[in-house]
């Protein structure tokens, strides 16, 4: 038996980066991970093999698209789907490797296995107890079910999120039922890739809770590259026959119902804690009516000893999220003071163009109270973004009326992923749109546009 300061059960982002933050300071840490290697979903099957699918398909849409009026010719690019998939498991291996490196490094034992919390402080991997002063449950999420939607990843028909990283051939056709982050992500893959994709969703709007102007233009956006839409249709179930699906959905708006058929359906309807067979009921420890363990704010359970992070409590399901998390509570447990600024989490969608926000949206802002100035900024009117032949879109600062501080930003264009974090480190220090207004921009780059976003919170935008 093996006793430590510190045992973290699951080794995604939040469980890893948990394990090197307390072991940084001088705790005697384990991690518990069954899987063969580590980094969890989002390494293994989730944010990098799907963004190294992003990026290979959006550099074929590219050569398709935009090489010749750049005076880029030759034979028209075709795809190697085995050779595309050989690239995402080798982007894979070098992430969960360095993961593995990491742990060696910070002397951190990884316990291969699957964990049961037998007792508080006794973690049992395999027939082994080890011992533990604290507990951190980082066991992620799974994929969500859908009734009378039946997924089978390894008949490649019917699939989530990880079947359709690792379909066995390109389909012609695909239905996403979801038109959330994964599903947006995916299936514009599968477009670019030559697929007719057609994104079934139950509400109204795409991408749900994200600002109304952004879900407007984002739609736009993607129906030019293809993307078809059924919107305010409720899935009934699928059935597949002789390879293919059949999906039947029933339009809101008239109870009418209807079908489409295709070579693959992705099921992309959200995600849920992943949390049975840890053994937390067995020790007791409460959870949310929504299956989430439940915590306080220095994200421990009821029972003493027992924290929890990540997907697997309330929260935004991301992994940059579950990191935070995992060196904030490692700095409790060290006896430090952890911290996490649930206001200035970005999100980001993959696609081409990216979709990024951080902060309230519009809606939320006024439903708050907020007396609100907007400033927008069109990436038709940035220079790097036209060179770029990238000018569809828009950056969009919200900001208080009244005291001009930065309250929220969303942005629909290219490098919108890391342009975001000059708005995050502006509102982590409470700035106002104007001190990114005055603040001196490189030319030509696409991050002008956030400035001139904040002009417009002001006197105006100058090349709009």
């Amino acid at each position: 038996m093996s006793t430590y300061d510190l045992i973290v059960i699951g080794a995604g982002p939040g469980g890893y980066v948990c394990a090197i933050r307390a072991a940084q300071l001088g705790l005697k840490v384990a991690c518990v991970e069954g899987r063969e290697t580590l980094g969890g979903t989002c390494l293994n099957v989730g944010c990098i093999p799907s963004k190294a699918l992003l990026h290979a398909s959006h550099m074929l849409h590219e050569t398709h698209a935009n090489f010749d009026k750049m005076g880029l010719t030759g034979a028209k690019v075709k795809v190697d789907w085995a050779k595309m998939q050989n690239y995402k498991a080798e982007t894979v291996a070098g992430n969960t490797k360095g993961v593995e490196f990491l742990f060696k490094k910070n002397k951190i034992d990884w316990l291969k296995g699957w964990a049961t919390i037998e007792a508080p402080g006794k973690v049992k991997v395999g027939d082994t107890v080890h011992e533990a002063k604290n507990i951190v449950v980082a066991t992620g999420s799974t994929p969500s079910s859908l009734p009378g939607v039946e997924v089978d990843n390894d008949a490649g028909v019917v699939v989530d999120s990880t079947g359709a990283i690792s379909l066995p051939k390109i389909p012609k056709s695909m239905v996403v039922i979801g038109a959330g982050v994964i599903g947006l992500e995916l299936g514009s893959v599968y477009a670019r890739l030559g697929a007719e994709v057609t994104v079934v969703e139950y509400l109204d709007v795409i991408t749900p809770g994200m600002d109304g102007e952004v879900q407007k233009q984002f739609q736009k956006v993607l129906t030019k590259q293809g993307l078809k839409f059924v919107l305010g249709a409720a899935v009934k179930g699928t059935s597949v026959t002789k390879g293919k699906a059949t999906v039947t959905y029933v339009l809101k708006k008239d109870d009418s119902e209807h079908s489409i058929e295709a070579e693959c359906v992705l099921v992309a309807t959200g995600r849920r804690p992943k949390v049975d067979g840890v053994g937390l009921d067995k020790v007791g420890v409460e959870m949310t009516d929504r299956g989430f363990v439940k915590v306080d704010k220095h994200w421990a359970t009821n029972v003493k000893g027992i924290y929890a992070i990540g997907d697997c409590v309330p929260g935004p399901m991301l992994a940059h999220k579950a990191e935070d998390e995992g060196m904030a509570v490692a700095e409790v447990i060290a006896g430090k003071h952890g911290h996490v600024n649930y206001d200035v989490i970005p999100g980001v969608i993959y696609t081409t163009p990216e979709v990024a926000n951080v902060g309230m949206t519009e809606e939320a802002a006024k439903a708050a109270g907020h007396k609100v100035k907007i400033g927008k900024f069109p990436f038709m009117g940035n220079a790097r973004a036209k060179a770029m032949m990238q000018a569809d879109g828009f950056v969009k600062m919200i900001a208080d009326a009244e005291t001009d501080r930065v309250l929220g930003c969303h942005i629909v264009g290219p490098n919108a992923g890391e342009m975001i974090h000059e708005v995050c480190v502006a509102m982590e220090f409470g700035a106002s749109a104007e001190d990114i207004a005055l603040t001196c921009h490189a030319h030509p780059t696409t991050s002008e546009a956030v400035r001139e976003a904040a002009l417009a919170c002001g006197d105006g935008a100058i090349h709009a």
